[in-house]
This record gives structure tokens, sequence and C-alpha cells, in this order.
């Protein structure tokens, strides 16, 4: 697929990874639709990116109508759809027994469902609107890449909630690159390691500095640009399907 012919649906498309891949998409032609919650920051992107390139829609990723919704007026404004890039996400860090007792149930339910059933929801929306699409190269309709962590593997003291959520996207990628094979549409994930991010962006430099340290290398966190070049990698190479891959430099979790 060229750059130049996307139509994308980016959710958490007004901040971090997901605004990075906007950016690079528009840069190279393409034409996108930001899902996310935060109408400042949308206002702020859509003027960055360009009214005729880019369209902020409020979306709650986890309401499934409010998302086939927002995913017909994505393609209306796009003038069709054939990539999906999932990108929101929440930390929902929390012991499983804390000092202050054991974790609350909605807690851990929060952050699976944002993470995992909202990329799905997004996901099979998305989907269902591509399958109509006249087919390009190898007969491919559309394309979407979800965002995983390198949490799925090896998570923290913390992160049960997280890794939970983030192993379920790692989980679905494949069955559903094979499901939705005999559409033409690929599906493939992106577990990042330590990224430089509006989520570890008020982090203390002592820490920061400390984390850098257990990357091997190379030794910084990731830049969000990283991660928008190898999205649109994933999109120009048709013969990446049913995959998750690491851009974490090498790094491991420690427990903690």
């Amino acid at each position: 697929m060229q750059l130049s012919n996307v139509r994308a649906v980016v959710t958490g498309g007004v901040s971090g990874l997901g605004l990075a891949v906007a950016r690079h998409l528009v840069e190279n032609g393409g034409k996108v639709a930001l899902f996310d919650l935060n109408d400042d920051k949308g206002a702020a992107a859509v003027a960055e990116l360009g009214a005729a390139n880019a369209r902020y829609i409020r979306t709650d990723v986890t309401d499934e109508a409010g998302v086939v919704a927002n995913v017909a007026a994505a393609r209306a404004f796009l003038g069709g759809l054939n990539v999906a890039v999932n990108c929101a996400g929440i930390l929902g860090a929390g012991r499983v027994l804390a000092k202050d007792g054991a974790m609350k149930l909605s807690q851990f339910q929060s952050t699976v469902m944002v993470n995992l059933v909202g990329s799905f929801n997004v996901a099979k929306a998305c989907a269902e609107a591509m399958q109509g699409n006249e087919p390009g190269a190898d007969g491919e309709r559309g394309v979407i890449v979800n965002t995983a962590s390198v949490a799925a593997y090896e998570g923290q003291i913390g992160q049960a909630a997280y890794s939970a959520s983030k192993g379920g996207v790692v989980a679905m990628t494949l069955p559903m690159a094979r499901e939705l094979a005999r559409f033409g549409i690929r599906v493939m994930t992106v577990a990042p390691g330590v990224f430089w991010t509006p989520m570890v962006d008020g982090m203390p430099e002592a820490v920061r500095t400390s984390l850098e340290a257990t990357i091997p290398f190379p030794a910084r966190l990731g830049q969000p640009q990283e991660f928008a070049d190898l999205v649109a990698y994933i999109l120009g190479n048709t013969y990446l399907n049913g995959e998750t891959i690491r851009l974490d430099g090498a790094t491991r979790l420690a427990p903690k």
C-alpha cells in the first residue's frame, strides 16, 4: 500500500504514538481521522495537520454503537477507509494486593476494556467497512495495526491488568489475521518498549536516566517517530501479516 493512498482511522490519535503516526501519514500524502477523547488536543492536531487532511472525531473506543457511527463518519470524510491504527490505551497500574487491600475489580476491567476490548471494537468496525474496498496489490483491501507492549511478555509488578490487556492484543493478532485473510485485510501488532509519550513525560529526570540505563542499545527511550516509521513500513509491505513486532532496543523489563 502506498502511503499517499492511505485513508486511516487512528485511535489515540491526538497525542503520543497515535499523533506521530498521523503526522507521518499526512506528510506522505495520506488522510486521517483521529479518534480520541481530548477535544483541545484534537483541535490542535487538526490545526497542525490541516483540516483537509485530518478530522478529530470524539470517540470512546469501548462504545460499540459509537465506534460504528464514527467509523462511518470517518469513511465519509476520508473518501474511503483502508487502514486502522489502534494506539488508544491506558496504563491501569496497580498491585493485585496493595497496602490498602486488593485491587478493585473495576480497575482491572477498565484497563482491559480500553486496551483490549477497545482495540477489538475499532478493528472489527473498520474491517467491516474495508471488506468492500476494491482490491489492490495481492488482493489487499485494508490493514489493521494494533498496539501492544513489551509488558505483554514480561510485565512488571503492578502491571497485572496492563499486561493482561496487552497480552490479549498479541494473542488475537494471528487468529484475526487468519480470519480476515479471505477479505484481503492484514492484521499486525507492534509491541513498543518504553517510549517518550505523554504517559512518561512527567517522569523525574533521575527515574528516566535509570530507566534508559536498562535499555541495551540504543540506551534511551524510544521516539514516537520510530513507532510511526515501523507502522508505515508495515503498511507498505504486503507480506507482513499475523505477527507482533517488538520495538524496544532489546530491552527486557525487570520485575520492578
